[in-house]
């Protein structure tokens, strides 16, 4: 086996620490603390990793310890890192499903850096509906392609979008249709990969959210076969200037190939409270259960692997670990 095959299977031990701490705050109602202890033991993981690790994206945001820039690993291997201790904070602060960690690898130069702009608008389809997706057309022109590539009708298809104030119109314009509609408050990254997932009953994911989030998701997109399109969303003169001055088009459309340009990318990814892609962590007498997705995007390889852990040890040794 070559030494990139073992990067996602590298990157689980973080995803799996991240969630096994931030489980225990399910529900209660702090989310500084839980974005906190997620960021500690996902540092705290991959400051062991057999790699020079350089974070180009973390989703937590610049002043968190494993912010953009830093490099992690004690190896040789150089990798650029994407990641997120846990999409969907407030999920877990409110005991809601859907949140999950992830962590994405990729060769020196294989995911981009997000462009100087803090949302995007996003269109996800999963591998049935590549190529038929185009995000400067209209929610109901896409839809509709969407539904013909699948071989469905449009009121078969199930799309899920953000509930947010700013897509009342995609929100109405989708019902105008009689698609089923699924609105979450959080966690953009699953329900991009919820897409390309088979079983999870979502078939489109619209609307906009964070942009390191597109990314992380367009990684593990990348490794399920699904497609993805984004577009800058300029929200004032000042960020517009700041894309033209990255040298980035404000009405460019940004597909997989252009986030991540990387063919040999490994993601990792950890459920946390559970839902339509991954289990949430589950807690027992002194040790704990996870589920988790390792993916590579070269191989097509993809992994469902449930981890007991510490249930084997002593209680007195369990109970400092888990």
């Amino acid at each position: 086996m070559s030494r990139e095959r073992h990067r996602g299977l590298e990157l689980l031990r973080a995803t799996e620490a991240a969630a096994l701490a931030v489980g225990r705050w399910l529900g209660r109602g702090d989310k500084t603390s839980t974005r906190d202890v997620g960021e500690r033991a996902m540092e705290e993981a991959l400051l062991s990793m057999p790699f020079d690790g350089h974070v180009v994206i973390d989703a937590g945001g610049v002043a968190d310890p494993l912010s953009p820039g830093r490099r992690v690993g004690v190896g040789r291997d150089q990798v650029d890192l994407a990641l997120d201790s846990v999409d969907g904070v407030s999920l877990v602060a409110k005991g809601l499903s859907q949140a999950l960690s992830i962590a994405a690898a990729a060769d020196p130069g294989g995911i981009a850096k997000p462009p100087p702009c803090a949302y995007m608008h996003k269109l996800a389809v999963g591998p049935r509906a590549r190529g038929a997706i185009d995000i400067a057309d209209s929610p109901e022109n896409n839809l509709r392609r969407i539904a013909f590539a699948m071989d469905v009708q449009v009121q078969d298809l199930t799309v899920m979008l953000l509930d947010r104030p700013r897509h009342q119109g995609i929100i109405e314009r989708v019902r105008s249709l009689g698609s089923r509609l699924v609105l979450i408050t959080d966690g953009d990254i699953a329900a991009a990969l919820m897409t390309a997932w088979p079983g999870s009953g979502i078939d489109v994911f619209i609307g906009s959210g964070g942009t390191a989030e597109a990314i992380l998701a367009a990684c593990a997109l990348r490794c399920l076969g699904g497609e993805m399109q984004c577009r800058p969303w300029m929200r004032n003169q000042e960020e517009g200037a700041a894309l033209r001055a990255a040298g980035v088009d404000p009405e460019a459309k940004l597909g997989i190939a252009d986030l991540v340009p990387g063919k040999d990318v490994a993601v990792a990814v950890t459920g946390v409270t559970g839902g339509g892609l991954v289990r949430g962590v589950q807690y027992h007498n002194w040790w704990a259960e996870t589920h988790s997705l390792v993916m590579r995007a070269q191989s097509g390889t993809v992994r469902d692997i449930r981890t007991k852990h510490h249930v084997a040890l002593d209680s007195r040794d369990a109970h400092r670990l888990v």
